[in-house]
C-alpha cells in the first residue's frame, strides 16, 4: 500500500521534512517513489509547500495520507496557480533602474 507521509531531513534539532509517496512498509527515511512537497516547522508560521496535482494523482492511485499529513493538507491554504513565466521588473510593472558603474580612481 502507498502512503503519503513525512520524511525527516536536516541537522540535529533542525528538522525539515519532505512530503513523500512511499510504500507503507519502508523505513521513515527510506527510498521514496516521489517527493511531492516540503514542510518546514521551524519558520513562523510553518511553511508547507504541496505539489497538489501530484498528490491528487497519487490519491487517485490509492495512496493514503498519514494522520499528521492529512491534518497539514486539510489546513494548508490553497495558493493560486503560478504562471510559468518568471517575474521580471518589466512584467511586474516596476521601472528598471540603470546599473551604475563605479568611477575609476585616478592614480
Amino acid at each position: 500500500m502507498l502512503m503519503i507521509r513525512l520524511s525527516r531531513r536536516g541537522a540535529r534539532k533542525q528538522p525539515v521534512y519532505r512530503i513523500v509517496v512511499i510504500e507503507k512498509d519502508r523505513a521513515r527515511d527510506g527510498r521514496s517513489i516521489e517527493v511531492v512537497g516540503l514542510y518546514n516547522p521551524r519558520t513562523n508560521p510553518a511553511t508547507v509547500d504541496f505539489k497538489r496535482e501530484r498528490i491528487e494523482y497519487w490519491l487517485g492511485k490509492g495512496a493514503q495520507f498519514s494522520p499528521t499529513l492529512a491534518r497539514l493538507y486539510k489546513n494548508a491554504p490553497v495558493t493560486p496557480a503560478v504562471s510559468a513565466a518568471p517575474l521580471t521588473p518589466a512584467s511586474v510593472g516596476e521601472p528598471v533602474a540603470p546599473v551604475e558603474t563605479p568611477a575609476e580612481p585616478e592614480a
